[in-house]
């Protein structure tokens, strides 16, 4: 064995793992899969730091603990479960009817179209928590409609690219569960501090497309009037039925209040609420012939789902992995409703409702393997970053990270710059899924010798979150972009779509200095859905 302590000044095994990160760095910016990198970088370098003195071999015995540990962790099964959730949704039809519906709402307005398109991209968002899903879904429904609106390219493109990386941020978001495993914080505590920070973005979002709009109206004009009417009228037996139904979703969220001491006191709010929901319900239905009912079964099904699930983990009732599967069950649910209503509102004189049924064996099968695609990765990447982040560790390379962050100057606010000039930079080029795994464990170690609270952890993810979002938008190589290219129609450019995507990063990086500065945002938001108090 060939013992070697030091090499250019540098602890030898210090050297080792910095040369081992360089070396893998190189591998996954020039293409290859990044958690065979992980793998054969981190076996390549047990050898070579067996053979120089600076590894024990011995140390690898404590791997096979450390991935079962990892792969114990019951809220790794949130992520097939939701992304499943979400594609489901879309490939049923829902998404499509969500977003035709509140297009109608806004679409009296200048950019209306395209507040529409934030919208429904931050309910997918939270539906999905899958970026490239969102992005492609929106593309495909949305774009060929904006630019036969005579919208501005840029400011359509901009507003689906944007929309869709909310999926990062809004729980029950991929990436917020997986942090949740590497920073060693609750998931809940994530969850609950994403939402407002992700409504904030949101809502920047919608602003600026109608102020932009009502600045220069054509480039988001208002949809025509004809295009808002809509042949047929239920009749108000149809009308009460369905207000009834989607009462009835309502109540079963509310009851979820149940789960407090006052279960009698829970009861009669949710009764209390439904009653004035059904008499809201079927009163806009009643004044709005196909329209309204159009919209109100569009919207409350979805919004419903979503906040049920939602509500269900914030409350403490279910874990995420179980308000996933009650999740997947509600989109197969409120699939077949929306087939019921459908051949009710086309026996009622509907003639914009397409009749065929979407759900089909092959749609289903296509979620079910794109569900396992994301699946997959992530219990790869999960195996092989273990590996080398193992490798990483016993060679000295997380202690003299650490070291260096550490000694920075600036404290914590040190430590954040630097942190979040490294993950804008690595985010140009790399999935979150592969950020989360490379550079958070280098982070942890800094962190814990800073003294970060749970609570600041928890702020440090939600601004990783939106930073990741304003890599994924940024020109030329941001992965958002190449999402929208590869479903937008031949009259948009790719110039459009970079450039669109400009202004929203603007506006990504005034909610990050936001949020970085006036941290009680994402404390408020821990406590007003987590009921964490910090």
């Amino acid at each position: 064995m060939l013992a070697i302590e030091t090499f250019l000044g540098m602890d030898w095994g210090v050297f080792l793992s910095l040369l081992m990160f360089a070396i893998f760095m190189v591998l996954i910016l020039t293409g290859y899969n990044v958690a065979f990198s992980f793998a054969s970088v981190a076996l390549a370098f047990s050898f070579i730091g067996d053979l120089t003195g600076a590894f024990r071999v011995q140390s690898l015995a404590t791997l096979p603990n450390n991935w079962f540990t990892q792969m114990s962790d019951a809220t790794l099964l949130a992520v097939p479960l939701f992304v499943l959730m979400g594609a489901i949704l879309e490939r049923s039809g829902l998404a499509e009817r969500l977003l035709r519906a509140i297009g109608l709402v806004m679409g009296p307005l200048r950019g209306g179209v395209a507040a529409a398109v934030v919208i429904v991209g931050t309910l997918l968002a939270a539906a999905t928590g899958v970026v490239a899903a969102t992005v492609i879904v929106m593309g495909l429904l949305s774009l060929p409609a904006m630019m036969r609106l005579g919208y501005d390219p840029k400011l359509a493109t901009g507003a689906i690219t944007a929309s869709g990386t909310l999926a990062q941020l809004l729980p029950p978001s991929i990436v917020l569960i997986l942090l949740a495993q590497q920073l060693g914080v609750g998931v809940l505590g994530l969850f609950a501090g994403g939402v407002l920070p992700g409504l904030l973005l949101s809502g920047l979002y919608v602003a600026y497309v109608l102020v932009a709009s009502y600045i220069s109206p054509e480039r988001g004009p208002a949809m025509p009037p004809e295009e808002r009417r809509l042949s047929g009228n239920p009749s108000l037996g149809t009308k009460a039925i369905l207000a009834a139904i989607l009462t009835v979703m309502v109540f079963l969220v509310l009851i979820l209040r149940g789960a407090n001491p006052d279960t009698t006191g829970a009861l009669n709010f949710a009764l209390l609420w439904s009653a004035i929901t059904f008499v809201v319900l079927f009163g806009l239905m009643a004044i709005t012939k196909m329209l309204g009912t159009e919209v109100i079964v569009s919207i409350v099904p979805t919004l419903v789902l979503i906040a049920g699930v939602l509500f269900s983990i914030f409350q403490g009732i279910a874990t995420p992995s179980e308000s996933g599967a009650v999740g997947v069950l509600g989109a197969l649910i409120l699939t077949v409703l929306n087939r019921l209503v459908d051949k009710q509102l086309i026996r009622e004189g509907a003639t914009h409702i397409e009749p065929e049924w979407k759900l089909t064996p092959k749609a289903l099968r296509a979620a079910g393997i794109s569900t396992a695609n994301v699946t997959i990765l992530v219990m790869t990447l999960l195996f092989c970053s273990t590996f080398f982040r193992t490798m990483f560790r016993e060679l000295g390379g997380a202690d003299q990270v650490s070291d260096w962050l550490t000694s920075v100057g600036g404290g914590k606010w040190g430590f954040v710059a630097i942190a979040m000039v490294a993950v804008f930079l690595l985010g140009i080029n790399l999935e979150f899924l592969e950020i989360t795994f490379i550079v958070v464990p280098i982070f942890v170690p800094a962190m814990a010798d800073l003294g970060f609270t749970e609570a600041e952890k928890i702020w440090f993810a939600m601004l990783m979150a939106v930073n990741l979002n304003m890599a994924f938008i940024s020109p030329p190589v941001g992965f958002s972009l190449f999402y929208l290219q590869s479903v937008a129609p031949p009259e948009v450019k790719t110039s459009d779509i970079h450039r669109g995507a400009i202004p929203f990063m603007v506006l990504q990086g005034i909610a990050l200095v936001i949020l970085m500065f006036f941290d009680q945002i994402t404390f408020a938001s821990m406590r007003i859905f987590g009921g964490i108090e910090v």
